[in-house]
This record gives C-alpha cells, structure tokens and sequence, in this order.
C-alpha cells in the first residue's frame, strides 16, 4: 500500500470509530452497578461433579495451538522424549531439526489423548453413580454407566478422536518429509565424495594391446640380416630401402 492509500485507511477507520461511539447508548453508573451485582448472582456448579465437569471444559488439553506442555506436565518426561528423537534422527540441518521437534511435540500430544479420554470416563461415572440402581448385575451396570457417559460426553469424545487423527496425519507429513530430506541430503554427500576421489585419483594409461619392439630386434624379426634380404639396403640415418620382408615371415 502507499502512503495515501495508508492515510485513507486510517481516516476511514477513525470515522468508523466515532459513529459507533455517537450511536452506541451510554450506560448509566446505576446500570453498571446492577450488572456487576447480577455477576456475583453466577458463581458455578455447587456440586463436585458439577466442578469437574466445568474444569474439564475450562483447562486446555494442549492438543492443538503453540502450547505443548500443560502446567501439570512432566517436564524431565517431555525433554527425555526429544533427546529420543534427536538420537533416532540425528538432523544435522536446523529444518530437519525443525521437523525432529516437530515429530515429538506430536508424540507428546498424542500421548496425553489417552489419559485426557480417562479423564472424562472417570467424570462421567462420578457423575452417573446413582445411576442404574435397578440392576443388579455389577459388570452390566458398569457398562450400561460407560453407555450413559459416552452419550453424555460424545461431543468431547469424538473432538479427541478428530484430534488423534490430525496429529497422525502431521506425523506421517513430517517423517516423510524429514526422510526426504535426510535422503536428498547423503546424496549430495555422496556425490561429493565421489567428486573429491575423481579428482585426488591420478589418471593411469589404457593398454592398447600392442607391443612395441626395439630398433635391432624389429631389423632382426621382420627384415632379418643384409644377406637373408639381398633386396634390402641400409640407407643413411638408418633407414632402409627396397624392404621385402625376411622368407617365412
């Protein structure tokens, strides 16, 4: 945006500002000392299970957003688990140690989904222990009190099961990914090992599969003695003249 287009804007939002001042009404000191006094009338379930069940909905189970660790986390547990993946992985890049991290902040997350689950059965049969007082079977009533607390807690059960499964889906983007990496990564190594030892090798002649004879030993084989090769004269320089090759050759 430009300098104009920035000046406009802010213009435009300073306007806005003071017509919802103009049109909102104003409260008088009576009315806000009404609604404070109606606020103290509100204070929150009385009952224990009635608490439980509020803090269940008030505390952040950690499985989504930046936090990781919740105030009631082991935190020498949490640091162990990272140490463990940084050995598995060994990065040795700061994205690969990104992903590492990464990889065990997810396992963290969906470590606590089991305790988060037992949690709210163990609220829920708090809640429904008078429940079912005809039966007198002790393992159907059991069940048909876990039956009551699901239907009564579907909404968070289910949210941790959505839960569950998106944390595994980024496991498995981030472990193909930091394979991805690791992989790319040893190639280039490789490739320049490979480059370092072509260049450090010395070049070494190729036979060609001939064999080169001396001066005397070629006159002797091929041409033999003047008297054998009358046809053959010794020119100067030592070349010859009128070679016939020796009889037998």
């Amino acid at each position: 945006m430009t300098a104009r287009q920035i000046r406009r804007a802010q213009e435009r939002r300073e306007k806005k500002l003071a017509r919802r001042a103009e049109t909102q009404p104003s409260v008088s000191e009576a009315q806000l000392q009404a609604n404070r006094a109606n606020a103290q009338l509100s204070s929150g379930p009385k009952t224990e299970a009635g608490k439980a069940k509020s803090s269940l909905t008030a505390v952040k189970t950690g499985l989504t957003g930046q936090t990781v660790l919740l105030p009631d986390d082991d935190v020498a547990a949490y640091s162990a688990l990272i140490a463990a993946f940084a050995a598995e992985w060994q990065p040795q890049t700061d994205q690969e140690r990104r992903l590492v991290q990464s990889l065990a902040d997810t396992e963290w997350r969906l470590l606590r989904i089991p305790a988060l689950e037992a949690g709210i059965y163990a609220i829920g049969r708090i809640e429904a222990v008078e429940q079912f007082p005809a039966e007198e079977d002790q393992a159907v009533r059991r069940s048909l009190i876990d039956a009551h607390v699901f239907l009564g807690y579907r909404r968070q059960l289910n949210n941790l099961s959505i839960q569950e499964n998106r944390l595994r889906r980024q496991r498995e983007k981030d472990t193909a990914m930091l394979r991805e990496l690791q992989r790319d990564r040893l190639a280039r190594i490789a490739a320049d090992e490979s480059a370092k030892i072509k260049q450090s090798t010395p070049v070494q002649p190729v036979p060609n599969g001939f064999e080169f004879s001396t001066y005397p030993k070629f006159e002797e084989e091929y041409f033999g003695s003047g008297a054998a090769n009358p046809g053959c004269s010794r020119l100067s320089g030592g070349s010859w003249a009128g070679i016939q090759p020796a009889a037998g050759s």
